[in-house]
């Protein structure tokens, strides 16, 4: 399809929930004619309309054609996570001498703020036009005691849309008490437009000497392990499907990468976290962020159970997700960089996704 749209936001209605609240579906696009459609509902970037080489432009993002579909989001499709992204063991921790139990969503541990998350959250949301970007402010207040979190949280988060086809995503949290937060954003992407096709062609570059293996249940074992000569080596650019079925026990682990890769240049800026091309379609998309890692994510527990847009059941691999973010489990890990939020400070993140296209198409074997 060909986009044509205004620069600007506009606003409609997208269903209701069953509590009775009413969703909305904000329409952001840019000058030369990026569109990325963001709901309300969880925080939920419902499509990006992305151009291909020639022009075309196809939508990028797995996800659903309404808000039916995200009511039962379990494989968390465009969704804000929070209070704390990926997973904390055994659903409890420790903070300033006192336990904290959190509701348990996944066997006995917690994955992406328990049972109930920011992904569930009606957000307060309102649009914005400036010269050359526009885009959705999202409020939410967490209140003390949400899924076990101590502390009210007032959770801000920022969607602008620049007519140079970067998609900001800036963070920022408040809390009453010292608290936990690691918030990310968990958007499937497939570049090459057509989302009955899997990702495993695509090109992916991270720059990271190092991962975190994890035990059998998904929880990182505490080491920071070298990613030189393994399946997780993606310092030079390497198909995703290169070593997806690789005997590596990781990889055999997890069907596939559900990993979190250390950033080389964390903390300086926004440092360089993946750059993903898909050579057939000539997309690009490069991610920058101030955090200190990105879990890669492709989809693998995706089986075709799940309807998702234009009737499409999505098999594995469909997509891939790149959730920048503090390290999973940070809770039990003082070794990691902390996630812990303290009274009359501000946490602040910023993500940006940058939508490009490369050259002439190049066969891939």
């Amino acid at each position: 399809m060909n986009s044509a749209r205004v620069p600007g936001v506009e606003r409609r209605a997208f269903g209701s929930l069953p509590s009775g609240e009413s969703s909305q579906l904000f329409t952001v696009a840019s000058s030369s004619g990026v569109i990325v459609k963001i709901t309300d509902y969880g925080g939920i970037i419902v499509s990006i309309l992305a151009p291909d080489r020639e022009g075309y432009f196809s939508d990028i993002v797995l996800g659903h054609d309404d808000l039916g579909g995200y009511l039962d989001n379990e494989p968390y499709f465009g969704a804000l996570i929070g209070r704390v992204a990926n997973r904390i063991a055994g659903a409890q921790f420790v903070l300033d001498g006192v336990t904290y139990h959190i509701t348990p969503n996944e066997g006995r541990h917690a994955l992406h703020g328990g049972v109930r998350g920011f992904d569930q959250a009606l957000w307060k949301a309102e649009s914005f036009e400036r010269e050359r970007e526009r885009g959705v402010k999202l409020t939410h207040v967490s209140p003390d005691g949400d899924q076990g979190f101590p502390g009210e949280l007032r959770a801000e988060v920022t969607y602008t849309l620049s007519d140079l086809d970067e998609l900001a995503i800036d963070y920022a949290a408040q809390s009453q008490r010292a608290t936990l937060v690691n918030m990310t954003q968990h958007s499937y992407f497939n570049l090459s437009g057509q989302q009955d096709r899997d990702i495993l062609d695509h090109i992916a570059t991270i720059p990271a000497d190092r991962y975190l293996p994890v035990d059998s249940e998904f929880i990182p074992t505490g080491a920071l392990t070298s990613v030189a000569g393994s399946a997780f080596d993606f310092r030079n650019p390497r198909r995703f499907g290169e070593f997806i079925h690789s005997p590596d026990p990781q990889i055999s682990l997890a069907k596939g990468y559900d990993h979190n890769f250390v950033l080389n240049n964390a903390y300086s800026g926004l440092a360089l976290a993946a750059r993903i091309e898909d050579k057939a379609s000539g997309r690009l998309l490069e991610v920058r962020t101030s955090e200190p890692g990105v879990q890669l994510y492709t989809a693998n527990q995706l089986d075709g159970a799940i309807v998702g847009k234009a009737q499409l059941h999505y098999e594995q691999y469909a997509g891939f997700a790149l959730e920048t973010q503090h390290f999973p489990d940070s809770a039990h890990h003082p070794e990691f960089p902390s996630i812990v939020l303290q009274p009359g400070r501000t946490l602040r993140s910023r993500t940006v996704y940058r939508f490009a296209t490369t050259g002439a198409a190049e066969s891939v074997t």
